[in-house]
């Protein structure tokens, strides 16, 4: 089933509140649809319509990141050094945690709203198993080490690193920093 394109002012109304969204996820300020609304200098009924929750606003804008660590994951697969793949994929999320906010939102949430949320976040757990899977077998990590395990680990150095830390330099460089420690352990 197809459906049908957004009116081009729909499509400008849409744009407006997930900027809006952006700006305010990025600033650390909590999604309320009626703030957006205003911010976005159109009516509340429009944002409702796009966006029946603030849930669904969040995971809009999370969208492009969990895309690209989709990608990036899709990449670290064909990396031949299983070990170094892994590694490789894991800083890459750290930042992505570190620099957009609404990706950790977004994989904290116990469930999610919409469709394509879901099918990322799907996508993501099976292309990390696998290269946890490839790295055990390559004997880079030890085989007691899950993903089950690294999804706490990897949200707790994000953590860690932003309670820590005032400026996102200095968070990246400890993020790196704990994470270096972490894969070090991991080590078979």
């Amino acid at each position: 089933m197809t459906t049908a394109p957004m009116r081009k002012d729909a499509a400008r109304n849409w744009q407006r509140i997930v900027d809006v969204g952006r700006q305010l996820v990025d600033d650390g300020v909590p999604l309320q649809l009626n703030d957006v609304a205003r911010l976005a200098k159109v009516g509340v009924a429009t944002v409702y319509r796009h966006f029946p929750t603030p849930e669904a606003l969040m995971e809009t804008v999370a969208a492009p990141g969990l895309e690209a660590l989709v990608a990036q994951a899709e990449k670290a697969l064909a990396d031949d050094d299983s070990g170094h793949a892994l590694a490789e994929f894991l800083n890459t999320t750290l930042e992505a945690q570190l620099t957009d906010p609404s990706i950790t939102a977004v994989r904290s949430a116990p469930e999610h709203v919409l469709p394509r949320t879901t099918e990322l976040t799907d996508a993501m757990d099976a292309h990390v198993g696998r290269l946890l899977g490839r790295a055990h077998a390559a004997g880079a990590v030890r085989d007691v080490v899950t993903w089950d395990d690294l999804r706490p680990l990897m949200c707790g150095i994000a953590h860690a690193a932003q309670v820590h830390a005032d400026d996102l330099e200095t968070r990246l460089d400890s993020g790196r920093r704990y994470l270096g420690v972490m894969l070090h352990g991991m080590r078979a």
